[in-house]
């Protein structure tokens, strides 16, 4: 059997135009980054502004093992069913962190024959967004030291400093660090830390803007410290607006690539789920709708991250309605919410399935809430027996579900016709979305609507830290803004030992921080860490270039 890089490998790709001609994208439209992949311009977006929207289609899942459930895949095979049944549909995917690229869980350009290419390009450097982003937030940092060490007229207090550098690698050692030692010439002593690049507020912040000058005001409004009297201090007073926005001038614009069948793709941001809002870019996904019938687009892990988040957070901002949301399913991940261990999750287990397939439930409950018609897609694995997956669709159909077996991953777009076709039914379907919380409420009152109604948590707690902040992003005024929580991936509660769907259980809000920048406030629960560190046996062990250039490992 091949594996991912070689059937990518094997692949003939269309040069970049042709696959942009396919939806009406000139090639002055387009700015080259080799033959296959190009960024689409601001002339472009200003042409089909006027154009009627498509359909949004948001694809999510249900709680996955470590190594995911294949939401891209099932993204990209959707993609190319439409394709199949003679659908003009765009999908509008998330662009891969370094970070789970050279760590456990790999890449995030697809897997088999439903894979978005070039993938080798994609999941290394693509078109340098993630190192702009990188570069704009660390700018930031080095000119807020720089104004503490030419004389600190903004009198701001290094005890109190809020934003972190980043780097787009899992990098444990840099969680917690002290810098400016060397001596006064090298800066004023303190303590820092890093996080991954994929957590920062300038990807939040590049992922919900709608131009360039929103986004320069949203850079700007990036609360960075408080001085000593206990006033804030926003990336515009320290003069860094500007200079971060020229490095991401270029990095706002949304990338074309294609599929393993020349169906196109729009990849653009890549904030994850657990720690950020898992969604890429609002101008991404508004281009896609204006150029195609269809946009098929994705959120990060399970529904009760990715999927909230984008419903709550990027379709209120963006005054977006999906018209159907897809929840990916696999038999291994319900057999691993069923008490598995991730070693034999590809084992049989009829019993195991059973317990744990109250996880679909609940995930296609919850999705429900938003008045938006819902298909289970059965991502098929070849280690699937054919009782485990009957098992799954008589589930469905005793919950009213619509489902389709997908296997987009073994046979491209003909492995995900059926699926195409009931996405194509529901999106005719009425619709009534609305976000499942008022921004009206407080801070605590939002936080606690979610953990009640998408994790089903009988109690939030509150650390003394997390009282504290809650009080001064009340302060600032920042109370009516929208709650983006960092949890686990693994499970409906802050506990990924909480598996399937746990009950009468209490989260608790260790820490609350505001992205005045972004527009949403952050509630840390659990043990969930913004700087990832690498596994045992990282996947870098095994990703190498041979003598002729050529990659391989590469999952």
């Amino acid at each position: 059997m091949l594996s991912d890089i070689e059937i990518a490998q094997q692949a003939k790709l269309l040069p970049i135009k042709e696959v942009a001609a396919k939806i009406g994208i000139s090639e002055d439209e387009l700015e080259f980054y080799g033959k296959y992949k190009a960024k689409l311009s601001d002339e472009l977006a200003n042409r089909v502004e006027n154009n009627p929207d498509g359909k949004l289609v948001l694809v999510t899942a249900i709680n996955p093992t470590p190594a995911g459930e294949g939401k891209t895949t099932t993204t990209a095979g959707l993609g190319q069913a439409m394709a199949k049944i003679g659908k003009n549909a765009i999908i509008a995917l998330r662009e891969p962190s370094l970070g789970p690229v050279f760590g456990i869980k790999g890449g995030a350009a697809g897997g088999g024959y439903a894979q978005v290419l070039p993938m080798e390009d994609i999941n290394l450097h693509f078109t340098g967004d993630m190192h702009a982003i990188t570069a704009a937030n660390n700018l930031c940092c080095a000119m807020l030291d720089n104004h503490m060490q030419q004389g600190n007229t903004l009198n701001i207090d290094p005890r109190r400093i809020l934003i972190k550098r980043c780097l787009d690698m899992n990098d444990r050692a840099l969680r917690n660090i002290v810098v400016g030692l060397g001596g006064k010439v090298n800066g004023i002593p303190r303590e820092d830390h890093f996080i991954i690049t994929v957590a920062s507020e300038v990807m939040a912040i590049l992922c919900l803007a709608n131009d360039i000058d929103d986004l320069k005001q949203r850079l700007g409004r990036i609360l960075v410290a408080y001085t000593y009297s206990g006033e804030p201090v926003y990336a515009k007073d320290l003069k860094a607006d500007g200079a971060m926005t020229a490095l991401l001038k270029d990095a706002i614009k949304p990338n074309l690539v294609q599929t393993l069948e020349g169906t196109p793709a729009i990849m653009h941001g890549g904030p994850f789920a657990n720690i950020a809002h898992g969604c890429n870019s609002v101008r991404a996904t508004k281009l896609a709708l204006k150029l195609a019938d269809y946009c098929i687009t994705e959120a990060g892990f399970g529904s009760d991250l990715g999927a909230e988040k984008f419903l709550d957070i990027k379709c209120r901002y963006a005054g977006l309605s999906p018209s159907a949301i897809v929840i990916v399913a696999t038999c291994r991940a319900l057999k691993y919410n069923g008490g598995v261990p991730k070693s034999e999750v590809s084992n049989e287990n009829l019993d195991a399935l059973k317990k744990g397939i109250v996880n679909l439930g609940v995930h296609i409950e919850n999705m429900r809430k938003y008045n938006v018609p819902v298909i289970v897609a059965i991502n098929r694995f070849g280690t699937d027996s054919k009782e485990e997956l009957e098992y799954i669709e008589s589930y469905c159909r005793e919950n009213g579900a619509d489902f389709a077996l997908s296997d987009v991953f073994g046979k491209g777009g003909e492995g995900g016709i059926e699926l195409a076709k009931k996405v194509v039914e529901a999106c005719e379907k009425p619709s009534d979305f609305a976000p499942i919380y008022s921004l009206d409420l407080t801070v605590k009152e939002k936080i606690e609507k979610i953990a009640a109604t998408i994790y089903g948590a009988s109690k939030v707690n509150y650390t003394t830290a997390a009282e504290k902040a809650i009080k001064e992003v009340e302060a600032l005024g920042a109370d009516k803004l929208p709650v983006c929580i960092a949890k686990t991936q693994y499970s409906l509660s802050d506990n990924p030992a909480l598996l399937g769907a746990p009950k009468d259980f209490e989260i608790t809000v260790r820490n609350v921080t505001l992205s005045n920048g972004a527009g949403f406030v952050v509630a840390y629960t659990g043990d969930i860490m913004t700087m990832p560190g690498l596994p045992r046996v990282p996947a870098a062990h095994s990703i190498d270039v041979d003598s002729d250039g050529k990659i391989v490992g590469l999952f």
